[in-house]
């Protein structure tokens, strides 16, 4: 099968959906792949690296984007879309129920959309999901930490303190892997942390990993409005998996921060968890809203892009390589976890998430 792997151009986008080595692994199965020129020259893969893999090099997006098989990273944007057609099997991040414009215009075209961010391993986790989750909590804390100085606008509090001066209070919203993460690296730099969920069970475990190091509460209502208005930095990273995130952090308990507090929504792709979050770019990643900054890039991983590439083939290849063997549909026939990665198919919705949020009937599998 030819598989095109498209230069990203969404804002600061600079990570590729195929490094050199996944090329070598998809020309070793017998398949061509036609790389956009510079897809991954910021981040140290040269077309010449790619050449030396056995790919094809295109000049244009357009030519790209007339493969069967298309390998990204990020949604397609508004100049893509047009070079979108029937059949054509798209594999990237969607997070449609938080984009109902984008689905609409992707229904019209009778694209095949294969979803990243649902896809789902025998055991129900997310494993093309999980790296960048983990990539986006770590960098949540750096850029939680970066937003706390005064010359970026923050209250001028540093982390871990120091020697007589208590740390910062860094509360995280959700336990999963961006939570998790994200936890981890404040504890790492002395932040007093405190993780909320409604899975006690995922919390007796963080107890037991962590220790009285990280403190643990049960998300409800009051515990978020009590621990966010108390909080220098507040990092929300609540997941339900293809659907929008619910709105846990009122406006109420953002305006009760003291001035100068950040918050982080790493939700944001998928609408957010705040009422005060709104999409930002890494060219504009702030604003104030309620005298609290909020950090809400839609591609945060993005930040770190030659580490997140790496990590993200390393997730994808297994699959690109499924979907490129017997044919997308054999491939999904074969497996329910990739299965669970449809979230279109030619005009239709097919994913029960992205169907409720967006008030589409589900198409079946």
């Amino acid at each position: 099968m030819l598989i095109g792997v498209p230069k990203e151009i969404k804002n600061h986008e600079y990570r590729v959906g195929v490094t050199p080595a996944g090329v070598r692994a998809l020309r070793q199965a017998g398949h061509d792949v036609l790389v956009e020129t510079q897809a991954g020259q910021r981040i140290g893969f040269g077309d010449d690296q790619y050449l030396a893999e056995g790919a094809r090099i295109a000049a244009t997006p357009a030519e790209v984007y007339q493969c069967p098989l298309v390998v990204k990273v990020k949604e397609p944007q508004d100049s893509e879309v047009p070079l979108l057609h029937q059949g054509q099997v798209l594999f990237t991040y969607f997070h449609l129920a938080a984009a109902p414009e984008l689905t609409a215009r992707l229904l019209e075209r009778e694209i095949v959309a294969v979803a990243y961010e649902t896809v789902t391993d025998p055991q129900g986790g997310l494993p093309l999901l999980t790296p960048m989750s983990e990539m986006a909590g770590r960098i949540a804390i750096q850029a939680g930490a970066t937003a706390l100085q005064l010359a970026t606008g923050g209250s001028g509090v540093l982390l871990g303190g120091v020697p007589g001066v208590a740390p910062a209070k860094v509360v995280v919203l959700g336990a999963g892997t961006v939570g998790t993460q994200a936890a981890k690296m404040a504890l790492g730099a002395g932040a007093d942390v405190t993780i909320l969920d409604i899975d006690l069970n995922r919390l007796r475990y963080l107890d037991d990993v962590f220790g009285p190091r990280l403190k643990t509460r049960y998300s409800e209502a009051h515990a978020i409005e009590e621990l966010v208005s108390g909080a220098d930095l507040v990092v929300g990273s609540v997941l339900i998996p293809g659907k929008r995130a619910p709105r846990l952090i009122s406006r109420k308990a953002v305006a009760a921060m003291r001035p100068g507090s950040v918050l982080v929504d790493v939700a944001i792709d998928q609408g957010g968890c705040a009422e005060t979050a709104r999409p930002t770019t890494h060219a504009q990643p702030t604003y104030v809203e309620e005298g609290v900054v909020h950090y809400c890039v839609t591609n945060m991983p993005a930040a770190c892009a030659r580490t997140s590439t790496q990590a993200l083939t390393n997730a994808t290849l297994p699959y690109v390589l499924r979907l490129a063997g017997p044919g997308w549909r054999e491939a999904l026939r074969g497996d329910a976890g990739l299965r669970n990665g449809l979230n279109l198919c030619e005009g239709r919705v097919c994913h029960p998430r992205v169907a409720e949020d967006l008030g589409y009937p589900y198409a079946d599998k």
